[in-house]
């Protein structure tokens, strides 16, 4: 496969969050992929704690103004956008007070006592992202998921935007990481899920989920609608690295910090 283009999605980015495993991640590999020559969009939660004026985001009134509809509640999308230094890497960021509070601190690991809320910023977030790469008329070849937040991107390809020309010709590629979240999702996810137009069969992974909607089923869900996965922290849930590998998918095993074993994996999809 000839990548020129891929696009990750990730749920902390540093230096917008403070230096972790994941937000390294989310920082170091598209810059990396991106010094190799391929063009890179990355997309993040704009989280409370993120300081617009030192960060420098800006909103791009072209991107924003459409409402994501959530259970029949419509919620305005806001786009702002980033550039980190040296690279030139553009960031945009999904936003909306209602999932991403103004408050300081306030990030997507501790809102985990709120499973009511939780459930609806991953529809928000995954809907307003693809629906701002459309707006971009921006085509990637490989789509990259990184964090639990981003699990219902391959579901969303699959059946919503399967005929979409944007992503009709991507592949998509789950990252598993070290990132379990305690608790549970609000069990009516599945309904709301079903309100944005899946049907129950899509959601089976979720519904049958007995002890309730947990990140091992949202992983499991992610894995089966995505074209490929890669682990992508050493220490990952046991049940879903089985589940990855037992799936028939492409499977990237845990490669360190080697951005060219991220390269060639996309290449081979």
């Amino acid at each position: 496969m000839d990548v020129k283009k891929v696009l990750y999605i990730s749920q902390e980015i540093d230096p917008y969050l403070p230096s972790s495993p994941l937000a390294d991640f989310g920082h170091k590999l598209p810059q990396a992929i991106l010094e190799k020559g391929v063009e890179v969009r990355t997309f993040m939660p704009k989280y409370g704690s993120i300081n617009e004026r030192r960060n420098q985001l800006h909103e791009v009134i072209r991107l924003s103004g459409l409402n994501i509809d959530i259970n029949d509640v419509d919620y305005p999308l806001i786009i702002k956008v980033a550039t980190l230094q040296p690279s030139r890497m553009q960031v945009y960021f999904i936003d909306n007070d209602e999932f991403f509070f103004t408050r300081p601190g306030n990030n997507i690991l501790e809102t985990v006592s709120n499973p009511e809320v939780n459930d609806e910023r991953s529809i928000f977030f995954v809907r307003g992202t693809l629906e701002t790469v459309k707006k971009l008329r921006w085509i990637p070849d490989v789509i990259q998921c990184t964090g639990w937040i981003s699990a219902l991107v391959p579901l969303y390809l699959k059946k919503m935007f399967a005929e979409d020309p944007t992503f009709m010709s991507a592949k998509s590629v789950y990252a598993i990481f070290d990132d379990q979240f305690e608790g549970k999702l609000d069990p009516a996810m599945v309904e709301k899920l079903i309100h944005q137009g899946f049907d129950a069969d899509d959601l089976k992974k979720l519904s049958e989920a007995n002890d309730g909607i947990d990140y091992v089923a949202l992983s499991k869900l992610a894995i089966d609608y995505a074209d490929a996965v890669c682990q992508a922290s050493e220490n990952v849930n046991p049940e879903v690295l089985e589940y990855a590998k037992a799936s028939g998918k492409p499977f990237l095993p845990y490669p360190g910090e080697d951005s060219a074993a991220y390269a060639d994996f996309y290449k081979s999809l």
